[in-house]
């Protein structure tokens, strides 16, 4: 076994202090950060971003792989279920290691580094659930976890004198004060992500995607960017209606539709850009329409003109409309 890592690094603290520490123990490191279209950074402050940051204090070389329609796939299916959300956690923690494993090969590593803490996390960092991570993903006493390794099993490069046990950590629990107090030591606090965290685990968001496979048997990166925007409807036949709370969700429904989805847009007032999908739209149209009027700044329960459009307004028609629908169909029950 040689003294070569793998460090996952999302380029928020723990992994970074993770990384850190193996340095401090002259280990060589490949740092690998997987992309995802539910991370909740900001544009700015990205996890791609972040890492490439941290990767260049550290002076350590970084791959970055983006997590598309093959980890959609687990999101959709997980083998280990979810936890309280929508969030797939250990099938996305075996998924990220056997990138990693992969990764391994490539340059002749011989571990894998996280910055996972005991008991941080309630499904993905419980003992049990580390030990089937570990089995599932192949890397059995190869996944070292610097930051709480003195509370594990010892792993293999602990085994064979490549890393010093004395000299890792024994960090456990949901509070940040010891991960904080190390950032101070190694003046690495710039490197919290403020938006940190995963959509899956967001409560508005889960009921939209729980909503989507309910309704669909595929998922893919179009959809996710769909239920990332708006205000959702979902009606009794099936068709749902994502309504733009601003300009740039308008501007943002316009970018992401698909073939077959279409548009609505009051003709006489500012409003929203409604975006239906599905197959029964003259059997919803009363309520799309009226939904859309009803947050347009036309005056409530009137009769407007209403476009209805595919690629381009041009290319349109005309309807006619009543926000009135909105109240008499007790419309909020369809929201999502």
């Amino acid at each position: 076994m040689n003294r070569r890592a793998i460090a996952l690094l999302s380029g928020g603290l723990d992994s970074t202090l993770a990384a850190k520490v193996m340095i401090d123990q002259e280990i060589e490191l490949f740092a690998l950060n997987l992309t995802s279209p539910f991370c909740l950074c900001t544009p700015k402050d990205s996890c791609k971003s972040l890492s490439k940051r941290v990767s260049e204090e550290l002076k350590i070389p970084l791959k970055v792989i983006y997590a598309g329609d093959e980890y959609l796939e687990i999101v959709r299916n997980p083998k280990f279920g979810y936890g309280k959300n929508m969030n797939p956690c250990i099938d996305c923690r075996i998924f990220m290691n056997k990138k990693a494993r992969n990764y391994m090969d490539e340059v002749d590593a011989s571990f894998i580094v996280t910055g996972e803490v005991l008991g941080q996390r309630p499904m993905s960092q419980r003992r049990d659930a580390m030990n089937i991570i570990e089995r599932e993903s192949g890397l059995k006493g190869l996944i070292l976890r610097p930051l709480s390794a003195k509370l594990l099993k010892v792993t293999k490069p602990e085994e064979e004198g490549v890393v010093e046990r004395e000299r890792l950590l024994n960090i456990s629990g949901r509070s940040r004060k010891p991960q904080l107090n190390m950032s101070k030591v190694y003046n690495l606090s710039e490197y919290l992500c403020g938006g940190a965290g995963c959509l899956l685990t967001d409560p508005g968001f889960s009921r939209r995607l729980k909503d989507h496979l309910s309704n669909n048997d595929k998922l893919n990166i179009r959809d996710i960017n769909k239920l990332k925007v708006g205000r959702h409807y979902r009606f009794s036949s099936g068709g749902k209606l994502i309504v733009g709370r601003d300009e740039r969700e308008n501007n943002r429904l316009q970018s992401i539709h698909q073939d077959g989805d279409l548009f609505i847009k009051v003709v006489d007032y500012e409003g929203p850009i409604s975006l239906y999908s599905g197959k029964s739209f003259d059997e919803d149209l009363e309520l799309i329409t009226g939904i859309t009027l009803r947050y347009s700044d036309a005056p409530k329960n009137t009769v407007q003109k209403v476009r209805i459009f595919e690629n381009s307004e041009d290319d349109g028609k005309i309807v006619i409309g009543n926000s009135e629908v909105f109240e008499s169909y007790n419309a909020l029950n369809y929201l999502i």
